[in-house]
């Protein structure tokens, strides 16, 4: 059984920043990928970042150049740096970790960011 525990959101002011972690416990040898998905207010759930097979990395645009995605193998766990936070980026946080027989979604994690 894939639990995912996430932890690191809350509250900051327009500019400042946070790092989210997510650490995965149970199965974590066929990790094919961790990532980041949010859902902001009234919308739909979408993508953010993630890092395959613990190197390769992807970013939605909103985010480039602003949030890092990292992954600690040893700690089964994936971090995403959030800098130069925007009104815009406040949403739930979700980590997700993708194994060849499926997805794994953790429990949420809220980002609020004031302006």
């Amino acid at each position: 059984q894939v639990q995912l525990v996430e932890s690191g959101g809350g509250l900051v002011q327009a500019g400042g920043s946070l790092r989210l972690s997510c650490a995965a416990s149970g199965s974590t040898i066929s990790i094919n990928a961790m990532g980041w998905y949010r859902q902001p207010p009234g919308k739909q759930r979408e993508f953010v970042a993630n890092i395959i097979r613990g190197s390769s990395t992807n970013y939605a645009d909103s985010v480039k150049g602003r949030f890092t995605i990292s992954r600690d193998n040893a700690k089964n766990t994936v971090y995403l740096q959030m800098n130069s936070l925007k009104p815009e980026d406040t949403a739930v946080y979700y980590c997700k970790t993708s194994y060849s027989w499926g997805d794994y979604w953790g429990q949420g994690t809220q980002v609020t960011v004031s302006r």
